[in-house]
């Protein structure tokens, strides 16, 4: 028996909604094809965008899309993608499989996507090879309510209010594909344009700096020295690979239980870095001001056989989910200084939330993670603590078990708990003191290690109830199998 001990009683931090964020580029089937199909188009469509995604989407409480990249993000230019459609500039998308870009999705159609999933749009702005007035220009033509030059412009694009618009990125990678920037002279960039991204009536703008790669400490460094004051959010990119290099990251679906472990192992150095990168920010921002945000993370693979080597498709497996249910509870438990993550990406791409294929579309196992944790959206964390053991092969060694627990307004316990084991399953009892227990709702997502959901078997990896759970007023008795992911609420006696 594992004692899981769970204090209700000891609040930590408000876990943000937005730590179960998503991120859309225009990158390979993202876009075009996965979100937008246009408004000819046989798929059943709202404004060009696909009801089935729309749905799906809500469905899973998305809280916050991130647009329009990624690298593209660098040499996107917004006017480009406003306007009627059929003049709309063409360019090619240079960092993702040399495509022509029609710019027939921009500003207004992703604006209305916001809406109709009723999520929060963050806007990543061009520093590598853009200027800062056309970004100021942005931000006026979104927010400003006004008689100004942006704003008539907009009119004329066929909106006359303006839209709602908070989080904005100044750049992307900027120490890579947006510019391959040195940390101090991006600090000074970074100061310049965030000078111009005005705030228009009561539409407060949430700035955003490109923060590090990974483990570049000194980058987070040289940010918060100089820039600290200048921003609200400070973002960090890791993303999980199997292979020993970027030139081999290994398969999406066939891997051996060595590569599944080494997998976790490279997943759970998320851990490290938040709390090193936290530690220097902790440094220039005592008080927690400034937000980290893991903008882009998850697992990337070698694309599917057959498909665009720079439209990164893959499958997406138990591992996945795996790797998407370790990350959101180290999220959690990193709330007081992690406000916004944004996995890459819903729909397509990497580890994407959604697949789709002409009409069909088919929801992936990282899916269903999102849609059962979505619950924390907004929560308290409750302080935890679980006995452990290392598992693994070959010296890939990792943590059996990874969790988190908040609480909600109504007073209900949110526990979620990952399996790492690929062999045994895990007898909990789990321990709330001072909390007589009324009911006890349970839910697992598990299946061998390489399942998927294809688009002829989409039910391979599902959620199901959580059978093998008793409980009394005194606690919980809960079984956990192997290599899967667990969500219980508990109720309390009023």
């Amino acid at each position: 028996m594992i004692n899981y001990r769970i204090e209700t009683l000891k609040k930590k931090a408000k876990i943000d909604k937005n730590i179960y964020g998503h991120f859309s580029e225009h990158l390979g089937r993202c876009i075009y094809e996965g979100i937008y199909v246009g408004h000819q188009s046989k798929i059943p469509n709202i404004d060009g965008m696909r009801l089935d995604v729309i749905n799906a989407l809500i469905e899973m409480k998305t809280p916050v899309l991130r647009w329009p990249g990624g690298c593209f993000a660098d040499e996107y230019h917004w006017k480009d993608g406003i306007g009627h459609k059929a003049t709309r500039k063409k360019m090619i998308n240079t960092h993702w499989g040399g495509t022509v870009e029609d710019n027939s999705f921009g500003t207004h159609e992703f604006m209305s996507l916001c809406d109709l999933v009723g999520c929060e749009p963050y806007i990543n702005g061009n520093v590598g090879s853009g200027t800062v007035q056309e970004m100021s220009e942005w931000v006026e033509y979104m927010t400003f309510d006004g008689e100004s030059p942006m704003a008539r412009l907009r009119e004329e694009n066929g909106r006359q209010a303006p839209w709602r618009m908070k989080y904005f990125g100044v750049g992307n990678e900027n120490w890579g594909c947006g510019g391959n920037m040195r940390p101090e002279y991006y600090a000074d960039l970074y100061r310049q344009f965030s000078t111009y991204v005005r705030n228009y009536g009561d539409n407060k703008v949430f700035k955003v700096a490109c923060g590090p790669n990974s483990d570049d400490y000194h980058w987070t460094e040289v940010l918060m020295e100089q820039a600290c004051s200048h921003m609200d959010g400070l973002t960090l990119h890791y993303y999980t690979i199997a292979g020993d290099s970027w030139d081999q990251k290994g398969s999406a679906t066939q891997f051996s239980e060595k590569t599944f472990y080494k997998t976790l192992e490279k997943t759970l150095k998320m851990e490290g870095l938040i709390t090193k990168h936290s530690a220097i920010m902790d440094i220039y921002d005592p008080q927690k001001r400034v937000a980290l945000m893991v903008d882009e993370w998850g697992t990337w693979f070698d694309v599917e056989e057959g498909t665009n080597p720079g439209f990164l498709y893959q499958q997406n497996t138990m591992r996945d989910a795996l790797v998407a249910g370790i990350n959101l509870n180290i999220f959690n438990q990193h709330a007081d200084r992690v406000r916004m993550a944004n996995i890459a990406q819903v729909v397509n791409v990497l580890q994407a939330m959604i697949l789709t294929e002409g009409e069909r579309m088919v929801l992936t196992p990282t899916y269903h993670v999102f849609k059962m944790f979505s619950d924390h959206q907004n929560n308290e964390l409750l302080a935890s603590t679980i006995q452990t053991k290392d598992v693994g092969i070959d010296g890939h060694m990792v943590e059996d078990l990874i969790e988190s627990a908040s609480m909600n307004e109504a007073g209900d316990v949110v526990i979620t708990i990952c399996n790492l084991d690929l062999l045994e399953e895990k007898v909990l009892d789990i321990q709330l003191p001072g909390y007589p227990i009324k009911v006890v709702e349970g839910q697992v997502l598990c299946a061998a290690m390489n399942a998927y959901n294809s688009f002829e078997e989409d039910h391979n990896v599902t959620v199901e109830k959580l059978e093998s759970l008793t409980f009394s007023k005194r606690g919980i008795k809960a079984t956990i199998p192997p290599c899967s992911v667990v969500k219980m609420v508990v109720s309390m006696e009023q």
